[in-house]
């Protein structure tokens, strides 16, 4: 579960497993031109970053891991009733999270086969999202997929 932090200045999530112990620690860098979220382990030592690209044609979020570029999450154009976004990995492997607009129910695949569902949920105050990976996936990846997600979705209803 991934769960926007109520009294947080910004954008803070805690990801918990299925029994509501808490992972992770997100940390939304509040006056960040780009967007930035941190994700740090417990003893907030940063793991992984999503950023948005400045200057790009379409919705372009960058996830490092360990401080490298480990994928480029793109917003497709020209989807109408549906969210399309590219998870573009390093080499032939990329992710593609398909979602419906309304229900804001997304699932990722990978060459057709299915790796991870993601629900967002409708009656909260805050933010939640369910993620169920399929073992032996990147969980970080996917994780930081998801926050792209969440930016790019919160950043149109901005607009």
């Amino acid at each position: 579960m991934i769960k926007e932090r109520f009294f947080d200045i910004g954008d803070d999530y805690d990801i918990t497993d299925e029994h509501g112990t808490k992972l992770l620690h997100v940390d939304g860098k509040v006056l960040s031109l780009r967007n930035r979220l941190i994700i740090e382990n417990l003893d907030g030592q940063e793991l992984a970053s999503v950023h948005r690209h400045l200057i790009s044609l379409r919705p372009t979020y960058e996830i490092t891991i360990g401080g490298q570029k480990a994928a480029e999450v793109k917003k497709k154009l020209f989807t109408p009733f549906r969210e399309k976004f590219t998870i573009d990995v390093p080499g032939p492997d990329d992710l593609e999270m398909k979602g419906d607009l309304i229900d804001h129910e997304f699932r990722v695949e990978r060459g057709g086969r299915h790796v991870a569902a993601v629900s967002k949920k409708w009656f909260r105050v805050r933010d939640t999202y369910a993620v169920d990976i399929v073992a032996g996936e990147n969980d970080l990846l996917i994780l930081a997929g998801v926050l792209a997600l969440e930016l790019a979705l919160s950043r149109k209803d901005d607009d």
